[in-house]
């Protein structure tokens, strides 16, 4: 199977694979999320090069075409640093990710009450399956339910393993492989119903690590939070199969077709 994005020059050629749910023309989020996730953790690595939170902005539809990234310091730091990455198609800006990278430096820390929850079961005990409908980003992922799925309406908690690379001839960074997993968090939790016409488009992705996950598996216990007013939450908590390593939010807009 094909990666996400084949480097050419100095633009990054996107595969058919990273079609969104929305648009045929368009990209899903994960897939532009996980290219600029590859962009901040690279750029100008140094003594804060923990990525503790990113935000994406997804300013207009990001187009199957080529895209170019370039990527910034906005504020240097030996302890914090916030680096801007931007994906442009052609001249255009068309997704944005503000990262905060925080040093890292051994600890001792002590007696503290056992954290660890856990998302069960792993990805080896639930209701595994692999996407066979048009292809688009779903079939970049290998799913398995651990609670509820995508064809019911509530909250839900599913096992995402990206099983093609971001970019060819790479192997996926874990930052990459949380960013790509954590934007489906509305898609499995959603409460409205995509066979009645509705639509619960996300604008922004904000993801929160203390730690970067340990295997290729990642888990997202979702739940959304739906208003009369037409917007809504999207809020999951994130694991890997040792416990809990953060969280992320969406943003969404209610709508119908």
């Amino acid at each position: 199977m094909e990666p996400l994005f084949t480097p050419d020059g100095d633009t990054f050629v996107p595969s058919e694979i990273t079609r969104g749910p929305w648009d045929p023309n368009a990209m899903h989020g994960g897939a532009p999320g996980a290219l600029l996730a590859r962009a901040v953790e690279r750029f100008e690595p140094g003594p804060a090069s923990h990525v503790a939170r990113l935000t994406i902005d997804l300013l207009r539809p990001v187009p199957l075409a080529p895209v170019r990234v370039a990527t910034r310091m906005l504020r240097p730091g030996k302890k914090v640093q916030i680096v801007e990455a931007t994906m442009l198609s052609g001249d255009t800006e068309v997704v944005r990710m503000i990262a905060l990278r925080l040093r890292e430096a051994p600890v001792e820390l002590p007696s503290i009450p056992e954290l660890r929850e856990q998302l069960e079961p792993g990805p080896g005990g639930g209701d595994s399956y692999e996407d066979t409908g048009p292809l688009d980003f779903g079939h970049a992922m290998h799913f398995a339910h651990a609670r509820g799925s995508f064809e019911t309406r509530g909250p839900a908690a599913v096992w995402f393993r990206l099983k093609v690379p971001v970019v060819a001839g790479e192997e996926a960074s874990p930052l990459s492989r949380v960013v790509a997993a954590a934007d489906f968090g509305n898609g499995i939790s959603s409460s409205l119903d995509w066979n009645e016409g509705w639509t619960f488009i996300n604008p922004d992705l904000t993801v929160y690590l203390h730690r970067l996950p340990v295997g290729e598996w990642v888990g997202l216990d979702a739940v959304t939070w739906p208003d009369e007013r037409g917007v809504a939450v999207a809020d999951s908590g994130l694991y890997d199969e040792s416990g809990r390593i953060g969280r992320a939010v969406q943003s969404l807009l209610l709508d119908r077709r």
